[in-house]
């Protein structure tokens, strides 16, 4: 028996949950290897009880691979130093998904007494009470944080009563188990009140991503939380630069309102309600509610990012956000060193400021070369909002150790100070137009090598344009009843957000997991509707790429209705940015392909940025370039949830059937039902409730009825 299948040398759990090399380690090993040469399995609880290790083997054995850590703790034993040949690990955890409530009994005296806003299950958020959608009762969810390599297991547990919900897993492709994407009605049946999913797959995408509900707005009211991959530090090319990357310094950011996404839906979606955040949270804390205090007045905590003097930190922004307002970070008096953007590196950028969208990730390191004291991160928000309407804004506090946790940086946050001078990263509605003030994503030069999807002509060219339509969508706005054009108050006139002026309206059954169902006339596009810039169209928008094929995408925000973003969201891939420019106020579909054809558009084919979300200026276009080699079904979408929910957005279906991985053993099915009886099944079924007594006497009332019903079918 080999020791060191299960018990690697030089390999244990530390108090402060590092792996750190020992060199006392044979004695303890050998002690283990005796107990699973006999054959049990074993539960070893290290050091004080933090962790405990899990090994399961017989004499015999020769194909574990994998290290199993139960947790026993808070923090997980998989989020650990990475090393090179380091065996992978099982990565197990349990989510309970929930409705919650901010400000709960659990806060006791928060914000008053400052300790009672840190009790377990105590939900901050930015002071206001309302209802919240969370998993194990956390905003953000717990995070996961995985080595490269390691195996994944989550298991989900509805306790939504009446909703249904499923995860994604927001940067992970997915490759080789596209079954666990987390897509209702594309990859699997939703998850039902009740019952429980369990997620599997491998970790195989390094970088800064995270899981949230694909379902309703239950991203919105905070179902969501990060999902690190790390690898080996001799594997990461960034490693020079920074001297920490600390669990606690991963940032997720949320835009938040009053009420719940879905009240806020229905109200905007049915009646005159807006769709304006009012705040935004950092890691589900903010200022925005005052609370009286004899002296004045005091807030809800906001978040606190510690550091050391003379060190260097990386730091992981996630934005979860759901509707449309971008966000402008920064930090008084550090600079950003930009290095990776969702997962992907960069060649280094210093910057004052980024500007991220919703589904969007950005990794940065802070210098903490500055006096020792307090510095305001802010955010401020752009777009819905800005000072036009609700000047949304938030802080936290970039903290150099050694200094009271009481006390605040300098000056009163407000929206008009959030705003930093100097080079932005991502700004809003800029291209490769201008380069004065701003780097857009096409001018950050990849670290990745030159790859095919780079060649100077694609194998399939796509041209994807959208923009707010006046039309009588039938959800929100009945024909001549009170169609789009009936309602003379324009803040209730709906416009439909379409791509190619289709609405998509997914099938009643997984297209992924019961393909055997599909017909081709259950899907649609462009090519088979006719006389949608005119009308409502609504169907199963599929575009169909052959594997393997080089893809360029234009996207084009006409921008005629509305100064509008829209971040758009691959699932299955990432894609090269090539190109992103503004045209103008406003732009036609013609436009572009005319510039297209004069191959005025600019492409940079050489180092482009690696992404999976991307934005696009209003009245402008941004080009993506990706190789369809990941067969299945893949969503494309804007990650606004407003817009995606009524059908912006369509399928990608990348192979043929045979190409796509088999579906799981006993994996759900669902889809719609109809009773359809033969007419001898119906008679029969008539008969047996005529007859329900032992003396075969008919019942008279029934033969009243059932009489008519009974000469309509044989007539039938």
């Amino acid at each position: 028996m080999n020791k060191e299948k299960f018990f690697p040398t030089k390999v244990i759990v530390d108090r402060d949950y590092k792996f750190t090399q020992r060199s006392d380690w044979s004695e303890l090993s050998e002690m283990f290897s005796v107990m699973v040469q006999i054959g049990f399995i074993l539960t070893i609880v290290c050091l004080d009880g933090y962790y405990g290790i899990t090994a399961a083997s017989d004499q015999n054995s020769t194909d574990p691979t994998y290290l199993e850590y139960v947790l026993l703790q808070k923090d997980h034993p998989c989020s650990r130093r990475c090393t090179v040949g380091g065996p992978p690990m099982v990565c197990r955890y349990n989510f309970t998904i929930e409705w919650y409530q901010t400000m709960s009994k659990a806060c006791y005296s928060c914000p008053f007494e400052l300790e009672d806003c840190k009790r377990p299950d105590c939900i901050t958020g930015d002071g206001r009470k309302r209802s919240i959608v969370v998993v194990n009762r956390q905003m953000p969810g717990p995070s996961i944080e995985v080595c490269l390599g390691d195996e994944v297991i989550v298991h989900v547990h509805n306790h939504l009563m009446t909703d249904t919900t499923t995860i994604h897993w927001h940067g992970h492709h997915q490759r080789g188990t596209p079954y666990m994407d987390g897509v209702p009605f594309i990859t699997q049946c939703p998850i039902q009140p009740g019952t429980m999913f369990t997620y599997r797959f491998v970790a195989l995408n390094v970088g800064t991503h995270f899981w949230h509900s694909h379902s309703g707005m239950q991203r919105a009211d905070g179902a969501f939380g990060p999902f690190i991959v790390r690898q080996p530090k001799q594997q990461n090319p960034h490693r020079y630069l920074y001297d920490y990357d600390l669990w606690t310094h991963v940032i997720t950011v949320l835009d938040w309102t009053e009420e719940t996404g879905m009240q806020k839906f229905i109200a905007h979606h049915h009646s005159n309600g807006d769709n304006k955040p009012t705040n935004i949270l950092v890691n589900g804390k903010g200022r925005f509610l005052e609370f009286d205090v004899e002296n004045g007045s005091i807030y809800t905590p906001v978040e606190r990012f510690y550091v050391d003097k003379g060190y260097r930190y990386r730091f992981r922004i996630i934005n979860a956000e759901f509707l449309n307002c971008p966000i402008e970070v920064s930090v008084d008096n550090h600079t950003l060193t930009m290095i990776s953007s969702d997962g992907n590196d960069i060649k280094p950028i210093d910057a004052e400021s980024v500007v991220t969208y919703a589904g969007e990730r950005f990794d940065f390191i802070i210098n903490a070369n500055q006096t020792e004291g307090f510095y305001w991160m802010r955010f401020r928000g752009l777009m819905d909002c800005d000072d036009r309407f609700k000047s949304a804004h938030q802080v936290a506090i970039l903290q150099y150790l050694g200094i009271s946790d009481v006390e605040f940086p300098e000056g009163s946050p407000s929206y008009r100070t959030a705003h930093k001078e100097g080079l932005q990263v991502n700004a809003l509605n800029v291209g490769m137009e201008e380069q004065n003030t701003s780097i857009s994503m096409p001018h950050l030069r990849s670290l990745d090598e030159w790859d095919e999807s780079l060649v100077e002509t694609p194998d399939f060219k796509y041209f994807l344009s959208y923009d707010f339509y006046k039309k009588d969508n039938p959800h929100f706005h009945k024909p001549n009843v009170y169609g789009f054009h009936n309602v003379t108050d324009t803040k209730q006139q709906l416009l439909t957000p379409q791509l190619n002026h289709i609405s998509m309206k997914l099938l009643s059954f997984p297209m992924l997991s019961e393909r055997s169902h599909l017909k081709p006339e259950m899907f649609c596009n462009e090519s088979t509707v006719s006389n949608c810039e005119e009308t409502y169209c609504e169907c199963t928008h599929v575009v169909q790429v052959p594997l393997g094929s080089v893809v360029e995408m234009i996207l084009v925000d006409k921008g005629f209705a509305y100064d509008a973003n829209h971040p758009f969201h691959l699932h299955g891939h990432s894609f090269r940015v090539v190109g992103m420019e503004r045209l103008g106020k406003n732009v036609t579909v013609d436009e572009v392909v005319q510039l297209d054809n004069k191959k005025l558009l600019m492409r940079n084919l050489e180092d482009p940025p690696v992404k999976d979300t991307v934005t696009v200026p209003d009245g402008g276009y941004t080009i993506i370039r990706f190789v369809a080699s990941n067969p299945g079904y893949w969503f494309f979408h804007c990650h606004i949830e407003f817009h995606v929910e009524i059908g912006m957005s369509l399928v990608f279906k990348f192979g043929e059937h045979s190409d796509m991985p088999p579906v799981p053993q006993d994996f759900p099915r669902c889809g719609n039902f109809e009773a359809i009886h033969s007419s001898a099944t119906f008679l029969d079924s008539i008969w047996s409730a005529l007859f329900t007594s032992s003396s075969n006497t008919p019942n008279v009332q029934l033969v009243t009825v059932f009489i008519p019903l009974v000469l309509l079918e044989v007539l039938r």
